[in-house]
């Protein structure tokens, strides 16, 4: 990592801090600039956090970028059938199956659906994430854990494993384990919970797959 110079003498930090400029931007800058002007019927930070806005669409691209980058790994992997080229083709498979249900399974895109699947999904549209059962119970808990293990436990359990992200990337999933940790307790708490900002720090957790798979294709 690069060094930091500041007034107080250089810092060298052993993670990417990109999660934390990227936040700063977006609510030291996107959120109060330009001071409430609408964009589509909306202010610059809601039409960029909104569903099918332009987060979403980037999350998609890297998670379906990521499957693509999933494939020259594996055929780069000498052992095919070790530990870390099964953890690599899991990691392949999901990214796929993400990017799919980022577009409803390419809803957004052709506007075809299945009736059966979109008529009891909240979002009411053809993905599964957003079937009642998924989207109330399961969804969260499992983000927090999948970015709990990448962010931490991996890389300091197995760090001989190529196919778990580094350490480098730890604030990718650690601040989304984070932010929604606090946003699932503000709903059980006793004051108003804290307002939905989901697609700002989704767009970490795509980002950091994303730089995790370029790492090792660069490999």
């Amino acid at each position: 990592m690069n060094e930091i110079k500041t007034p107080w003498g250089l810092i060298a930090p052993k993670v990417s801090l990109f999660p934390l400029y990227y936040l700063i931007f977006i609510y030291g800058f996107i959120y109060i600039l330009p001071f409430g002007q609408i964009v589509v019927g909306s202010t610059w930070f809601d039409f960029l956090k909104k569903e099918d806005g332009p987060l979403e669409w980037l999350q998609f691209s890297q998670y379906f970028i990521s499957f693509i980058f999933g494939f020259f790994i594996l055929l780069k992997i000498k052992k095919k059938k070790s530990l870390n080229s099964i953890i690599w083709l899991g990691l392949t498979i999901f990214c796929f199956l993400i990017a799919a249900e980022e577009i409803s399974w390419g809803e957004r895109i052709t506007g075809f659906n299945l009736d059966s699947i979109s008529e009891i999904s909240i979002q009411g549209e053809t993905n599964f994430h957003n079937l009642p059962f998924f989207h109330n119970y399961l969804l969260d808990p499992a983000l927090q854990l999948i970015c709990i293990f990448s962010g931490w436990i991996g890389w300091r359990k197995w760090p001989y494993l190529t196919s778990l992200p580094s350490k480098k990337l730890s604030l990718f999933f650690l601040l989304v384990a984070l932010f929604f940790a606090y946003y699932d307790l503000s709903w059980a708490s006793t004051v108003s919970h804290i307002r939905n900002d989901q697609e700002i720090f989704e767009f970490l957790l795509s980002t950091g797959i994303f730089l995790h798979f370029w790492d090792n294709l660069k490999l």
